[in-house]
């Protein structure tokens, strides 16, 4: 998927692709300035690579300019994460545009869901807000680890179409 953008000088081109191995230490740097600011969590290098398969980026002038991974949990319910946009390139849909994509990955899958503090990224697509408690397979496993599992403030959101 290309995504044209024009700037005052030049046309520069986000690319949206599959996430490849070299791709890891971007990914993990854009991730980890949300993670400092407790907006996402953090995921470790070798966390990334070796689930690399699940991640998709945007790239422009050969830079990793965002991320979303997605985690099947089997059955018909899979989770967007890791989702991540450069400040420079917040604010223009890019985020939407990989949770997009993302989903595309999951083609037969029905259930999408996500915790957020950008519920609009998601409602804007069809996505509902809901209880995080409908999640217990996230709350088992991530929130579990998370600093704010006893006071989250993140949104559940979910497509349920």
């Amino acid at each position: 998927m290309r995504v044209s953008k024009t700037s005052a000088n030049a046309e520069e081109k986000i690319i949206i692709r599959q996430a490849r191995k070299e791709d890891a230490a971007a990914i993990h740097r854009l991730l980890a300035k949300y993670a400092r600011e407790k907006l996402l969590l953090p995921r470790p290098v070798g966390e990334i690579t070796e689930h690399i398969n699940n991640f998709i980026v945007a790239e422009s002038s050969g830079k990793v300019v965002g991320s979303c991974a997605i985690r099947d949990f089997g059955g018909s319910l899979c989770e967007i994460r890791s989702l991540a946009v450069s400040e420079k390139e917040t604010n223009k849909g890019l985020g939407t545009k990989l949770v997009k994509r993302a989903m595309m990955k999951k083609r037969g899958k029905k259930n999408f869901f996500a915790l957020t503090y950008r519920a609009n990224i998601f409602t804007r697509i069809g996505y509902k807000i809901v209880r995080k408690d409908m999640f217990p397979e996230k709350i088992w496993s991530d929130c579990a680890m998370c600093p704010k599992k006893n006071n989250c403030d993140e949104i559940a959101v979910l497509f349920d179409p």
